[in-house]
Formats: structure tokens, C-alpha cells, sequence
């Protein structure tokens, strides 16, 4: 018989807030780490992008923050210092993780603040000054606000660090290790991460006291990719690219669908050929600005375009429900990259679809990836836009082509012409009547 959150040892405000957003019972992840964690026990979390990662950190950390509006927060010494730091790496999983904890914490009266580059200072600052509880934030703005003396950090009891293998990836380790020595009164440290490299092994051995190694895969997916998803591999030819993923985006069922790009020039070209075929797409990349990102985002939450372009950096932190398909325009550079952008649907128990192109020569690449995940599609099946088996696999109308049918409004014959000829022929008229008057007289 599985458990409730109404089974945990939580406050009331935590349980109705997660009642009110739909959440009754917690993912393997959940229900393993949190016994854990509200017990303020150090934990490693090895766990398959999708899972519920953010509440099995989320939940504790509210749960032992001192709110304002809790009964012992007169006594509480520091008030608005940060009692809670969640170190992300991106800015998108950065403005996620804030809105999850918002979601859950409201009712207490937490604040919450988000920290990142690409925006402005003055407003982060001004939140730090009337005070926060938690801070959600990426390394660089953290630590460039802790230099500055505006963000305090000595009075931090929980030290969160979200999607650790892709802080090694983008090179802020250093930066983790600083925020870590500069929180010395740090209670609890929570460690979470698709892979596990030695880095991050080595990182938990030095800052992390007897943590508890929590490892949740089915022993069908050895491979850390999620079941739930259907996996279709094949060989595209570069330039019919666009065609294929023209057709594919008119499959019946179809709904939110992310667009893999490894390269930015890439994400932008295919968006803009998407827009131009009338699909309505969007797309975040590293050479956006942060407003143009924010944007982008929102719409595709939103609704208001369904097809959204990403390069692996961009989508981190990208965690919306209901996403049905991940179609990846270039193949992923490893199996890690392949599982974090595939994770991006069948999420919260739902199923999904993924769709890998694979160039010529990224097949060494692809076997690679296939070889480590032991997925069984080493040799992808050669497929072209015309192609009879591409339309049967995805369930792809037979009458689709590369682009949406527009309705063309009906032609309307030009009666201008007609109209003036009156007109026109009015003036030859009068001068015949007014000729004909003269010599008359």
C-alpha cells in the first residue's frame, strides 16, 4: 500500500498546500529521501531526470525553515537572513525550482528569491534587504552578491545543490566549493544528480557528513532513461531535416513538443524555417537575452506557441507537464545529454515520445550513445520525408506535407475598373454636353 504526504511527519500548511496543487501521494524519490532529510540526515540523490526531484528536496527545507508568520519566529536571531540555499545551474531551472517552492511555502509566509545573471542587480539586492528565507540561485550571481556583502550566508542551515554532474559539465565547480566553505553553519547538505561522476564524489566526500546514497532505477532501465517513453532513431539525410521534422509535428496526438539543437545558430535557423512553414514555435539559446529567454518560455507555458527550439544548456530546468514529444534535431553529444533531453516529457507519470536524428556521420557518436545505454537501436533505419514507414511509426496524416495548410482567404475579383468607368466616361460627357451647347449658341 503506498503512502500519502498526509502519512508524513509534515505540517498542516505544507499538506494543504500540496493537497491544493494536486500532489497526494510522493514519487520513489520522494518517499525514500524525505524520511531522510525531515530528519536533517546529509543525502545523495541518483535519480532519472523527470522523477520529482525538486519536492524530495523541496518539502524539507520548507518544513524546517522559521517563517514569519510561524510562532517562534519573535525568538528567531537573524530575521530575513537566508536560512536555505538551492544552487542550480541554469537561470531556467533557477526561475523553476522558485516557483515550486513558492507553490508549497505561501501559506507561511516564506520568501523566496531567485538569483541569477542576466538581470539586474538593483531588484535582487533591494529582496535581500527586506529579507529572505530561501534563496534559489546559480553560482556565479550567487557568489558575485556574496562578494558584494549583499547576500549573507553565514546564518545558511541547508545547502541544496541541484543537477551536480551538469555543474561539473559547465565548469562551476569552484564556485560550488566556494559557496560551500562560506556556509559554516551549515546543518544539512543535499546533493542531487543524474550521473555520478568522481568529481562529484570527490565534492560529497569533503563537504558532506555520512550522506545517505539514495539510488532509485528500475531494474529494466539500467540505463537511467525513462521507460515510460517510446524511442524512435533514425538516419536523416541534413537536408531533408526540416521536412521530416515538419511531418512529425503534425502527428495526430501531437502536443508541446522541444526541439534539440546542439548548436545555438542551429536552434535559431530551424525556428525560424518552423515560423516561416507556419508553425507557431519559439526558441531559447545562449545568445538570447534573458528577457527574450523569459519570454520564450512563457509563451511555450503559456501555450501560446507549442513548439519550442532549445540547445542543451537552455533547457535545463525546463519542467513542464504534458510535453508529448522531444524530437532531437542533432544528435547528443553522449548518453547523458541523451537522457536529460528525452527526461524532458513523460514526466510526473505521464508517457511521451522521442525522435533522434541521426546524421551519417554522427553514427559512431549515436552507437556510442546506444552501446551505454543499451537501448538495442545501434543501426538507425535510413528514413527520408517521403518515406512510408516514417508516417505509419509516428501516426503521421498521409496528406501532411513540410508545412501547416493555410487557409487562404477567397480571391476577389478587382471591381475598381468597373466602378470608374462611369466615372471616367461622367467628364466626356459634360465636355460633349458644354461642345455641343457652344456651337448651338
Amino acid at each position: 500500500m503506498s503512502i500519502t504526504f498526509a502519512d508524513l511527519p509534515l505540517r498542516k500548511e505544507t499538506i494543504d498546500a500540496l493537497t491544493e496543487h494536486g500532489f497526494t501521494s510522493p514519487f520513489p524519490i520522494q518517499e525514500m529521501v524525505m524520511p531522510i532529510a525531515l530528519a536533517d540526515g546529509d543525502v545523495i540523490g541518483q535519480a532519472k531526470t523527470g522523477t520529482g526531484k525538486t519536492l524530495a528536496f523541496g518539502i524539507p527545507v520548507i518544513e524546517r525553515v522559521i517563517a514569519p508568520n510561524d510562532a517562534d519566529w519573535p525568538q528567531l536571531a537573524n530575521q530575513g537572513h537566508p536560512q536555505v540555499l538551492i544552487v542550480v545551474p541554469t537561470r531556467e531551472l533557477c526561475v523553476q525550482v522558485t516557483k515550486d517552492i513558492e507553490e508549497l511555502s505561501f501559506n507561511r509566509g516564506i520568501r523566496t528569491l531567485a538569483v541569477y545573471g542576466g538581470r539586474a542587480f538593483e531588484p535582487q539586492i533591494e529582496a535581500l534587504q527586506k529579507g529572505v528565507e530561501i534563496v534559489v540561485g546559480t553560482p556565479g550571481r550567487l557568489l558575485d552578491l556574496y562578494r558584494q556583502g549583499q547576500l549573507t550566508l553565514k546564518n545558511v542551515s541547508r545547502v541544496v545543490l541541484d543537477e551536480a554532474d551538469e555543474m561539473l559539465d559547465l565548469g562551476f565547480l569552484p564556485d560550488v566549493e566556494k559557496i560551500f566553505t562560506s556556509t559554516p553553519a551549515r546543518q544539512q547538505t543535499m546533493l542531487f544528480s543524474a550521473t555520478m561522476p568522481g568529481d562529484i564524489i570527490a565534492l560529497a566526500r569533503r563537504f558532506m557528513n555520512q550522506p545517505v546514497h539514495i539510488r532509485t532505477q528500475d531494474n529494466e532501465d539500467e540505463g537511467a532513461v525513462v521507460s515510460r517513453i517510446v524511442q524512435h532513431v533514425i538516419r536523416a539525410h541534413a537536408m531533408d531535416k526540416i521536412e521530416l521534422l515538419g511531418r512529425i509535428l503534425q502527428a495526430n496526438g501531437r502536443g508541446p513538443t522541444i526541439v534539440f539543437c546542439r548548436t545555438k545558430r542551429t536552434a535559431q535557423k530551424t525556428s525560424d524555417e518552423l515560423v516561416e512553414r507556419g508553425f507557431n514555435a519559439a526558441t531559447i539559446h545562449g545568445d538570447l537575452g534573458q528577457s527574450a529567454r523569459e519570454k520564450a518560455l512563457n509563451d511555450f507555458k503559456a501555450g501560446k506557441s507549442d513548439v519550442l527550439i532549445a540547445t542543451d544548456v537552455a533547457a535545463r530546468g525546463i519542467d513542464i507537464d504534458g510535453i508529448t514529444h522531444v524530437i532531437n534535431y542533432q544528435c547528443p553529444e553522449d548518453e547523458k545529454t541523451y537522457v536529460h533531453r528525452i527526461g524532458r516529457t513523460a514526466r510526473a507519470g505521464a508517457h511521451g515520445i522521442s525522435v533522434t536524428f541521426v546524421d551519417w556521420d554522427d553514427l559512431a557518436r549515436w552507437k556510442m550513445i546506444d552501446t551505454a545505454l543499451k537501448l538495442g537501436l545501434a543501426e538507425p533505419l535510413e528514413t527520408y520525408s517521403s518515406s512510408d514507414h516514417l508516417y505509419e511509426m509516428l501516426d503521421i496524416p498521409r496528406d501532411s506535407t513540410g508545412s501547416l495548410k493555410k487557409v487562404r482567404a477567397p480571391k476577389v475579383e478587382k471591381a475598381a475598373p468597373a466602378k470608374s468607368a462611369p466615372k471616367s466616361s461622367a467628364p466626356q460627357v459634360k465636355r460633349e454636353r458644354t461642345r455641343t451647347k457652344r456651337i448651338s449658341s
